[in-house]
């Protein structure tokens, strides 16, 4: 089967081009706008919806910076040495969802200590709408046709365009159904009932980073690391195991102390 061949440019007007990997993001941004503001409304919340405007533009801004920052960092500092500038041409490629995830919560810290608040109940509050971000940055990249799975006969296995000849799992449907649409309902279904603080969160962490161990036995390891712990394990396993262990924790430090 071959993978449906998009152009990922969306909108080209002379030399701006829109590309869809960017409205991708703006639709995850716009649907945690529009969600958030709804639970803004609830009792047990009660915050003004101005708040919520502020916190998507920090958490945007962090999103943004941090998975950048990730990327060259966790996948690709050698590069990065022999170019600095490549840091800057995001438009080439190359988000981490582990550095995004430093720099968001970096950015609602700050939020935080603007507006009198726990960090917690910040992320709290914010955290069940992630996974529809994530579902639409995966979706983005089954239309780059990139970050594809490894090589299967599977019958749903399909063949990339720039990952060679033989059919590979669709690892970024994998993450997109896990991480966004499962994981986004497990956490709204948590989050229906106030919840001690840092529960919500916990979950969270120990929901992703269960489901992105999973998906990574299938997906094709970046080429230029390959396995980097235990002869098996990627980058994104390694990555993925302190947020099980963090997000566990802090569900069983909550419940202790609700």
């Amino acid at each position: 089967m071959l993978a449906p061949d998009i152009d990922p440019i969306a909108l080209q007007i002379g030399p701006l081009a829109v590309r869809w990997y960017g409205l991708m993001y703006l639709l995850g941004f716009a649907a945690a706008w529009f969600l958030g503001r709804r639970r803004a409304r609830r009792a047990d919340w009660n915050w003004p919806e101005q708040r919520v405007d502020d916190l998507i533009f920090y958490g945007a801004l962090g999103l943004v910076v941090g998975a950048r920052l990730g990327y060259i960092f966790f996948y690709n500092f050698s590069a990065f040495l022999n170019d600095p500038m490549m840091l800057l041409r995001v438009w080439q490629g190359g988000m981490s969802f582990h550095g995004g995830v430093l720099g968001v919560l970096v950015a609602f810290w700050l939020f935080a200590r603007r507006e009198g608040l726990r960090w917690f109940q910040v992320v709290d509050f914010i955290v069940p709408f992630a996974p529809l971000g994530l579902l639409a940055g995966r979706m983005g990249n089954f239309i780059n046709g990139e970050l594809w799975g490894r090589v299967s006969d599977v019958p749903w296995a399909m063949v990339f365009k720039h990952g060679g000849p033989l059919p590979r799992h669709p690892s970024q449907l994998y993450e997109g159904f896990l991480e966004g649409i499962v994981l986004f309902a497990i956490l709204m279904w948590f989050s229906r009932k106030p919840r001690p603080t840092m529960a919500i969160t916990g979950l969270f962490g120990v929901g992703y980073g269960s489901f992105r161990f999973l998906v990574e036995f299938v997906r094709e390891p970046d080429a230029h690391l390959g396995p980097v712990a235990l002869g098996w394990m990627t980058m994104g396993q390694v990555l993925s195991l302190p947020l099980v262990i963090a997000g566990g924790a802090m569900m069983v430090w909550a419940y202790k102390r609700g």
